[in-house]
Protein backbone atom coordinates (compact mmCIF):
# COMPACT_ATOMS: atom_id res chain seq x y z
CA UNK A 1 0.00 0.00 0.00
CA UNK A 2 1.34 3.41 -0.89
CA UNK A 3 0.28 7.05 -1.00
CA UNK A 4 0.89 10.20 0.98
CA UNK A 5 -2.45 10.34 2.82
CA UNK A 6 -2.01 7.56 5.38
CA UNK A 7 -4.43 8.54 8.16
CA UNK A 8 -4.16 7.48 11.76
CA UNK A 9 -7.39 5.54 12.15
CA UNK A 10 -7.47 6.40 15.85
CA UNK A 11 -7.74 10.08 14.91
CA UNK A 12 -10.42 9.41 12.32
CA UNK A 13 -12.91 8.12 14.85
CA UNK A 14 -15.37 5.29 14.29
CA UNK A 15 -17.50 7.07 11.70
CA UNK A 16 -14.72 8.28 9.41
CA UNK A 17 -12.71 5.11 9.88
CA UNK A 18 -15.65 3.03 8.66
CA UNK A 19 -16.18 5.32 5.67
CA UNK A 20 -12.48 5.36 4.81
CA UNK A 21 -12.27 1.56 4.93
CA UNK A 22 -15.38 1.34 2.75
CA UNK A 23 -13.66 3.40 0.05
CA UNK A 24 -10.36 1.54 0.42
CA UNK A 25 -12.02 -1.85 0.05
CA UNK A 26 -14.24 -0.48 -2.71
CA UNK A 27 -11.18 0.60 -4.73
CA UNK A 28 -9.53 -2.79 -4.21
CA UNK A 29 -12.63 -4.67 -5.39
CA UNK A 30 -13.16 -2.28 -8.31
CA UNK A 31 -9.62 -3.02 -9.48
CA UNK A 32 -10.38 -6.73 -9.31
CA UNK A 33 -13.55 -6.22 -11.30
CA UNK A 34 -11.85 -4.16 -14.00
CA UNK A 35 -8.62 -6.14 -14.44
CA UNK A 36 -8.61 -9.25 -12.25
CA UNK A 37 -7.06 -10.29 -8.96
CA UNK A 38 -3.47 -9.35 -9.80
CA UNK A 39 -4.39 -5.70 -10.37
CA UNK A 40 -5.31 -5.33 -6.69
CA UNK A 41 -1.62 -4.76 -5.92
CA UNK A 42 -1.99 -1.18 -7.22
CA UNK A 43 -4.53 -0.31 -4.50
CA UNK A 44 -3.27 2.91 -2.92
CA UNK A 45 -4.37 5.39 -0.29
CA UNK A 46 -4.35 8.40 -2.61
CA UNK A 47 -6.44 6.76 -5.34
CA UNK A 48 -9.38 6.32 -3.00
CA UNK A 49 -9.62 10.12 -2.65
CA UNK A 50 -11.32 10.12 -6.06
CA UNK A 51 -13.99 7.80 -4.68
CA UNK A 52 -14.30 9.88 -1.50
CA UNK A 53 -14.75 13.14 -3.41
CA UNK A 54 -17.41 11.64 -5.67
CA UNK A 55 -19.51 10.39 -2.76
CA UNK A 56 -18.92 13.60 -0.77
CA UNK A 57 -20.61 15.57 -3.57
CA UNK A 58 -23.40 13.16 -4.46
CA UNK A 59 -24.12 12.02 -0.92
CA UNK A 60 -24.19 8.52 0.50
CA UNK A 61 -26.95 6.36 -0.90
CA UNK A 62 -28.01 2.75 -0.70
CA UNK A 63 -26.88 2.27 -4.30
CA UNK A 64 -23.40 3.53 -3.45
CA UNK A 65 -22.66 0.66 -1.07
CA UNK A 66 -22.69 -3.12 -1.30
CA UNK A 67 -21.82 -5.91 1.08
CA UNK A 68 -18.50 -7.50 0.21
CA UNK A 69 -17.66 -11.07 1.12
CA UNK A 70 -15.07 -12.19 3.67
CA UNK A 71 -11.53 -10.95 3.09
CA UNK A 72 -8.26 -11.86 4.90
CA UNK A 73 -7.45 -8.17 5.26
CA UNK A 74 -10.65 -7.71 7.26
CA UNK A 75 -10.11 -10.80 9.41
CA UNK A 76 -12.44 -12.80 7.11
CA UNK A 77 -15.35 -10.50 7.89
CA UNK A 78 -17.88 -9.08 5.49
CA UNK A 79 -18.14 -5.31 5.13
CA UNK A 80 -20.09 -2.55 3.48
CA UNK A 81 -17.87 -1.13 0.72
CA UNK A 82 -18.11 1.71 -1.80
CA UNK A 83 -19.59 0.56 -5.08
CA UNK A 84 -20.26 2.93 -7.91
CA UNK A 85 -18.79 5.34 -10.41
CA UNK A 86 -16.44 6.95 -7.91
CA UNK A 87 -14.77 3.64 -7.07
CA UNK A 88 -14.52 2.75 -10.76
CA UNK A 89 -12.95 6.10 -11.62
CA UNK A 90 -10.47 5.61 -8.79
CA UNK A 91 -9.63 2.19 -10.22
CA UNK A 92 -9.15 3.60 -13.74
CA UNK A 93 -6.80 6.33 -12.49
CA UNK A 94 -4.84 3.86 -10.35
CA UNK A 95 -4.40 1.42 -13.24
CA UNK A 96 -3.17 4.05 -15.69
CA UNK A 97 -0.73 5.61 -13.24
CA UNK A 98 0.55 2.20 -12.10
CA UNK A 99 1.10 1.26 -15.74
CA UNK A 100 3.14 4.40 -16.24
CA UNK A 101 5.22 3.55 -13.17
CA UNK A 102 5.95 0.07 -14.53
CA UNK A 103 7.03 1.51 -17.89
CA UNK A 104 9.30 3.96 -16.06
CA UNK A 105 10.95 1.10 -14.15
CA UNK A 106 11.42 -0.82 -17.41
CA UNK A 107 12.99 2.22 -19.09
CA UNK A 108 15.36 2.65 -16.13
CA UNK A 109 16.21 -1.10 -16.20
CA UNK A 110 15.62 -1.34 -12.47
CA UNK A 111 16.56 -4.60 -10.77
CA UNK A 112 15.22 -7.68 -12.54
CA UNK A 113 13.69 -5.47 -15.23
CA UNK A 114 17.15 -5.17 -16.74
CA UNK A 115 16.59 -8.70 -18.09
CA UNK A 116 14.83 -8.71 -21.44
CA UNK A 117 12.29 -11.53 -20.77
CA UNK A 118 11.15 -9.98 -17.48
CA UNK A 119 11.01 -6.50 -19.03
CA UNK A 120 8.85 -7.87 -21.85
CA UNK A 121 6.46 -9.46 -19.33
CA UNK A 122 6.28 -6.20 -17.37
CA UNK A 123 5.44 -4.28 -20.53
CA UNK A 124 2.60 -6.72 -21.27
CA UNK A 125 1.22 -6.20 -17.76
CA UNK A 126 1.46 -2.43 -18.19
CA UNK A 127 -0.34 -2.54 -21.53
CA UNK A 128 -3.13 -4.58 -19.97
CA UNK A 129 -3.52 -2.08 -17.15
CA UNK A 130 -3.51 0.77 -19.67
CA UNK A 131 -6.28 -0.82 -21.71
CA UNK A 132 -8.37 -1.63 -18.64
CA UNK A 133 -7.97 1.89 -17.27
CA UNK A 134 -8.82 3.48 -20.61
CA UNK A 135 -11.85 1.23 -21.05
CA UNK A 136 -13.20 2.02 -17.59
CA UNK A 137 -12.47 5.72 -17.98
CA UNK A 138 -14.28 5.85 -21.32
CA UNK A 139 -17.33 4.19 -19.78
CA UNK A 140 -17.36 6.98 -17.19
CA UNK A 141 -16.75 9.78 -19.71
CA UNK A 142 -13.16 10.31 -18.57
CA UNK A 143 -10.34 10.36 -21.11
CA UNK A 144 -7.33 8.74 -19.47
CA UNK A 145 -5.12 10.10 -22.27
CA UNK A 146 -4.62 13.24 -20.18
CA UNK A 147 -2.99 11.10 -17.50
CA UNK A 148 -0.81 9.21 -20.00
CA UNK A 149 0.27 12.44 -21.69
CA UNK A 150 1.21 14.04 -18.39
CA UNK A 151 3.24 11.00 -17.32
CA UNK A 152 4.97 10.78 -20.72
CA UNK A 153 6.02 14.43 -20.46
CA UNK A 154 7.64 13.96 -17.05
CA UNK A 155 11.02 12.54 -18.26
CA UNK A 156 11.47 15.42 -20.70
CA UNK A 157 10.66 17.97 -18.02
CA UNK A 158 13.17 16.37 -15.66
CA UNK A 159 15.86 16.26 -18.35
CA UNK A 160 15.58 20.03 -18.85
CA UNK A 161 15.62 20.84 -15.13
CA UNK A 162 18.80 22.19 -13.58
CA UNK A 163 20.03 24.58 -10.91
CA UNK A 164 17.78 27.63 -10.89
CA UNK A 165 14.83 25.85 -12.53
CA UNK A 166 11.69 26.38 -10.43
CA UNK A 167 10.83 23.08 -8.81
CA UNK A 168 7.18 23.73 -9.69
CA UNK A 169 8.12 23.28 -13.35
CA UNK A 170 9.02 19.69 -12.46
CA UNK A 171 5.80 19.05 -10.54
CA UNK A 172 3.55 20.44 -13.31
CA UNK A 173 2.77 17.11 -15.07
CA UNK A 174 1.70 15.53 -11.79
CA UNK A 175 -0.44 18.56 -11.00
CA UNK A 176 -2.14 18.33 -14.40
CA UNK A 177 -2.96 14.64 -14.00
CA UNK A 178 -4.43 14.94 -10.51
CA UNK A 179 -6.39 18.08 -11.45
CA UNK A 180 -8.12 16.18 -14.27
CA UNK A 181 -9.04 13.26 -11.99
CA UNK A 182 -10.35 15.49 -9.18
CA UNK A 183 -12.38 17.66 -11.56
CA UNK A 184 -14.11 14.67 -13.15
CA UNK A 185 -15.57 13.66 -9.80
CA UNK A 186 -17.79 16.74 -10.09
CA UNK A 187 -19.14 15.44 -13.39
CA UNK A 188 -19.84 11.99 -11.98
CA UNK A 189 -21.59 13.49 -8.95
CA UNK A 190 -23.80 15.72 -11.09
CA UNK A 191 -22.24 18.94 -9.77
CA UNK A 192 -20.34 20.39 -12.76
CA UNK A 193 -20.05 23.73 -10.99
CA UNK A 194 -17.56 22.12 -8.60
CA UNK A 195 -15.13 21.18 -11.38
CA UNK A 196 -12.99 24.38 -11.29
CA UNK A 197 -12.48 24.34 -7.52
CA UNK A 198 -11.76 20.61 -7.49
CA UNK A 199 -9.31 21.00 -10.37
CA UNK A 200 -7.52 23.60 -8.24
CA UNK A 201 -7.50 21.23 -5.25
CA UNK A 202 -6.17 18.50 -7.53
CA UNK A 203 -3.33 20.69 -8.78
CA UNK A 204 -2.25 21.46 -5.25
CA UNK A 205 -2.57 17.83 -4.24
CA UNK A 206 -0.40 16.73 -7.18
CA UNK A 207 2.19 19.31 -6.17
CA UNK A 208 2.21 17.98 -2.62
CA UNK A 209 2.46 14.36 -3.76
CA UNK A 210 5.48 15.13 -5.92
CA UNK A 211 7.25 17.29 -3.35
CA UNK A 212 6.69 14.92 -0.43
CA UNK A 213 7.92 11.99 -2.49
CA UNK A 214 11.06 13.98 -3.27
CA UNK A 215 11.59 14.86 0.40
CA UNK A 216 11.10 11.29 1.59
CA UNK A 217 13.47 9.90 -1.07
CA UNK A 218 16.12 12.61 -0.72
CA UNK A 219 18.48 10.65 1.53
CA UNK A 220 18.25 7.46 -0.52
CA UNK A 221 18.64 9.34 -3.82
CA UNK A 222 21.76 11.10 -2.56
CA UNK A 223 23.26 7.83 -1.36
CA UNK A 224 22.55 6.14 -4.69
CA UNK A 225 23.46 9.14 -6.83
CA UNK A 226 19.93 9.14 -8.25
CA UNK A 227 18.08 12.14 -9.67
CA UNK A 228 15.97 14.08 -7.18
CA UNK A 229 14.02 17.22 -8.09
CA UNK A 230 15.12 19.12 -4.98
CA UNK A 231 18.83 18.56 -5.58
CA UNK A 232 18.52 18.94 -9.35
CA UNK A 233 16.87 22.36 -9.08
CA UNK A 234 18.81 23.48 -6.01
CA UNK A 235 15.63 23.80 -3.93
CA UNK A 236 16.37 23.86 -0.16
CA UNK A 237 14.16 21.94 2.22
CA UNK A 238 12.90 25.15 3.81
CA UNK A 239 11.58 26.30 0.42
CA UNK A 240 10.03 22.88 -0.22
CA UNK A 241 8.25 23.14 3.12
CA UNK A 242 6.97 26.61 2.25
CA UNK A 243 5.56 25.32 -1.04
CA UNK A 244 3.90 22.43 0.77
CA UNK A 245 2.31 24.76 3.31
CA UNK A 246 1.07 26.99 0.49
CA UNK A 247 -0.45 23.94 -1.22
CA UNK A 248 -2.20 22.91 1.99
CA UNK A 249 -3.70 26.40 2.24
CA UNK A 250 -4.76 26.27 -1.42
CA UNK A 251 -6.53 22.94 -0.94
CA UNK A 252 -8.40 24.25 2.07
CA UNK A 253 -9.58 27.32 0.16
CA UNK A 254 -10.59 25.20 -2.85
CA UNK A 255 -12.66 22.88 -0.65
CA UNK A 256 -14.45 25.89 0.84
CA UNK A 257 -15.63 26.79 -2.67
CA UNK A 258 -16.89 23.27 -3.35
CA UNK A 259 -20.47 22.25 -2.65
CA UNK A 260 -20.64 18.95 -0.77
CA UNK A 261 -23.59 16.86 0.31
CA UNK A 262 -21.43 15.48 3.12
CA UNK A 263 -17.81 16.60 2.99
CA UNK A 264 -16.76 15.32 6.41
CA UNK A 265 -14.38 12.56 5.30
CA UNK A 266 -13.03 14.55 2.35
CA UNK A 267 -12.26 17.45 4.66
CA UNK A 268 -10.68 15.18 7.25
CA UNK A 269 -8.38 13.55 4.70
CA UNK A 270 -7.48 16.56 2.55
CA UNK A 271 -7.08 19.07 5.37
CA UNK A 272 -6.24 17.35 8.66
CA UNK A 273 -4.54 14.15 7.48
CA UNK A 274 -2.74 15.79 4.57
CA UNK A 275 -1.16 18.28 6.97
CA UNK A 276 -0.09 15.35 9.15
CA UNK A 277 1.53 13.81 6.06
CA UNK A 278 3.53 16.99 5.46
CA UNK A 279 4.64 17.09 9.10
CA UNK A 280 5.64 13.43 8.91
CA UNK A 281 7.71 13.92 5.76
CA UNK A 282 9.57 16.90 7.22
CA UNK A 283 10.10 15.28 10.61
CA UNK A 284 7.79 17.63 12.53
CA UNK A 285 4.95 15.19 13.18
CA UNK A 286 2.88 15.92 16.26
CA UNK A 287 1.07 12.57 16.34
CA UNK A 288 2.25 10.19 19.04
CA UNK A 289 1.68 7.21 16.71
CA UNK A 290 3.77 8.55 13.83
CA UNK A 291 6.98 9.30 15.72
CA UNK A 292 8.81 12.59 15.81
CA UNK A 293 11.48 12.06 13.19
CA UNK A 294 11.18 11.27 9.53
CA UNK A 295 13.12 8.40 8.04
CA UNK A 296 13.62 10.56 4.98
CA UNK A 297 16.49 12.43 6.58
CA UNK A 298 16.89 16.02 7.75
CA UNK A 299 13.86 18.22 8.11
CA UNK A 300 13.59 21.96 7.55
CA UNK A 301 16.00 22.59 10.44
CA UNK A 302 18.76 20.46 8.92
CA UNK A 303 18.01 17.48 11.16
CA UNK A 304 18.80 19.41 14.34
CA UNK A 305 15.42 20.80 15.34
CA UNK A 306 14.58 24.41 16.21
CA UNK A 307 17.20 24.52 19.00
CA UNK A 308 20.13 23.60 16.76
CA UNK A 309 20.29 20.00 17.99
CA UNK A 310 20.91 20.93 21.65
CA UNK A 311 17.42 21.33 23.03
CA UNK A 312 16.13 24.28 25.10
CA UNK A 313 18.77 23.73 27.84
CA UNK A 314 21.80 23.92 25.54
CA UNK A 315 22.31 20.15 25.37
CA UNK A 316 22.82 19.63 29.14
CA UNK A 317 19.25 19.32 30.32
CA UNK A 318 17.73 21.13 33.29
CA UNK A 319 20.21 19.54 35.73
CA UNK A 320 23.41 20.55 33.94
CA UNK A 321 23.91 17.18 32.26
CA UNK A 322 24.15 15.16 35.53
CA UNK A 323 20.54 14.26 36.18
CA UNK A 324 18.59 15.13 39.35
CA UNK A 325 20.91 13.04 41.57
CA UNK A 326 24.24 14.29 40.21
CA UNK A 327 25.33 10.66 39.76
CA UNK A 328 23.44 7.48 39.01
CA UNK A 329 21.71 6.51 42.28
CA UNK A 330 22.01 2.84 41.35
CA UNK A 331 25.79 2.83 40.99
CA UNK A 332 28.16 4.08 38.36
CA UNK A 333 28.36 7.58 37.06
CA UNK A 334 26.08 9.64 34.92
CA UNK A 335 26.93 10.22 31.28
CA UNK A 336 29.63 12.84 31.04
CA UNK A 337 30.60 12.42 34.75
CA UNK A 338 34.00 10.88 35.64
CA UNK A 339 33.53 7.17 36.08
CA UNK A 340 30.32 7.11 34.03
CA UNK A 341 29.84 6.06 30.44
CA UNK A 342 31.64 8.54 28.25
CA UNK A 343 33.64 10.00 31.14
CA UNK A 344 37.44 10.33 31.19
CA UNK A 345 39.21 7.04 30.79
CA UNK A 346 35.99 5.24 29.88
CA UNK A 347 35.05 3.82 26.48
CA UNK A 348 32.32 5.56 24.54
CA UNK A 349 28.80 4.29 25.05
CA UNK A 350 27.79 1.46 22.74
CA UNK A 351 25.30 1.80 19.95
CA UNK A 352 24.91 4.15 17.01
CA UNK A 353 27.03 7.26 17.30
CA UNK A 354 29.85 5.71 19.39
CA UNK A 355 33.37 5.82 17.97
CA UNK A 356 33.85 2.94 15.62
CA UNK A 357 30.18 2.03 15.74
CA UNK A 358 28.71 1.30 12.30
CA UNK A 359 26.21 3.88 11.16
CA UNK A 360 22.80 2.52 10.12
CA UNK A 361 22.39 2.35 6.37
CA UNK A 362 19.17 3.16 4.58
CA UNK A 363 17.80 -0.04 3.01
CA UNK A 364 17.93 -0.28 -0.75
CA UNK A 365 14.65 -0.10 -2.66
CA UNK A 366 13.33 -3.39 -3.99
CA UNK A 367 12.82 -3.94 -7.68
CA UNK A 368 9.31 -4.00 -9.11
CA UNK A 369 8.78 -7.78 -9.14
CA UNK A 370 10.48 -8.37 -5.79
CA UNK A 371 8.23 -5.66 -4.34
CA UNK A 372 5.18 -7.34 -5.87
CA UNK A 373 6.12 -10.62 -4.20
CA UNK A 374 6.53 -8.90 -0.83
CA UNK A 375 3.24 -7.03 -1.32
CA UNK A 376 1.41 -10.33 -1.88
CA UNK A 377 2.92 -11.67 1.32
CA UNK A 378 1.87 -8.57 3.25
CA UNK A 379 -1.68 -8.86 1.93
CA UNK A 380 -1.98 -12.56 2.68
CA UNK A 381 -0.65 -12.18 6.23
CA UNK A 382 -2.86 -9.14 6.95
CA UNK A 383 0.14 -7.02 7.93
CA UNK A 384 -0.97 -4.09 5.74
CA UNK A 385 -4.23 -4.01 7.63
CA UNK A 386 -3.38 -5.00 11.19
CA UNK A 387 0.37 -4.59 11.83
CA UNK A 388 1.50 -1.68 13.98
CA UNK A 389 4.44 -1.29 11.62
CA UNK A 390 5.62 -3.06 8.49
CA UNK A 391 8.19 -2.49 5.77
CA UNK A 392 6.94 -1.02 2.49
CA UNK A 393 7.20 -3.65 -0.27
CA UNK A 394 9.01 -1.36 -2.73
CA UNK A 395 10.40 1.58 -0.77
CA UNK A 396 11.20 -0.47 2.38
CA UNK A 397 10.11 2.52 4.43
CA UNK A 398 8.31 1.92 7.69
CA UNK A 399 4.53 2.01 7.30
CA UNK A 400 1.65 1.67 9.75
CA UNK A 401 -1.18 -0.82 9.36
CA UNK A 402 -4.42 0.93 8.46
CA UNK A 403 -6.45 -0.90 11.15
CA UNK A 404 -3.84 -1.20 13.86
CA UNK A 405 -4.89 -0.67 17.47
CA UNK A 406 -3.41 2.59 18.69
CA UNK A 407 -2.26 2.72 22.30
CA UNK A 408 -4.02 5.91 23.24
CA UNK A 409 -4.10 9.27 21.55
CA UNK A 410 -2.40 11.59 24.00
CA UNK A 411 0.15 12.75 21.43
CA UNK A 412 -2.32 13.45 18.63
CA UNK A 413 -3.45 16.89 17.61
CA UNK A 414 -7.15 16.08 17.29
CA UNK A 415 -8.56 19.60 17.52
CA UNK A 416 -10.54 20.92 14.60
CA UNK A 417 -9.00 23.56 12.38
CA UNK A 418 -10.76 26.89 11.94
CA UNK A 419 -11.92 26.08 8.40
CA UNK A 420 -15.40 24.92 7.48
CA UNK A 421 -16.36 21.28 7.28
CA UNK A 422 -15.16 19.87 10.63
Amino acid sequence: MFGIVRPCTHRLGERFKAEWMAHLCGLCLALRGERGQASRIVTNYDGLLVSVLTEAQSGASAGGRRTAGPCPLRGMRTASVADGEGARLAAAVSLVLASAKVRDHVADRDGLLARAPIAAAARRVARGWDRAGARTGAALGFDTAVLVEAVDRQPGVEALAGPGTPVLAVTEPTETATAAAFAHTAILAGRPGNAPSLAEAGRYFGRLAHLLDAVEDLGADRAAGAWNPLDATGTPLAEARRLCDDALHGIRLALRETEFADGGLAHRLLVHELRASVDRAFGTSSCGHAGTASAAGPGPYGGQGPYGGQGPYGGQGPYGGQGPYGRNPYGGGSPGVPGGPGGPGMPPPPGPGGFGAPQPQRPQRRGFWAGCAVAVGLFCTCQICCAKEYEGPWSRKKREGCCRDCDGCDGCDCCCCPCDGC
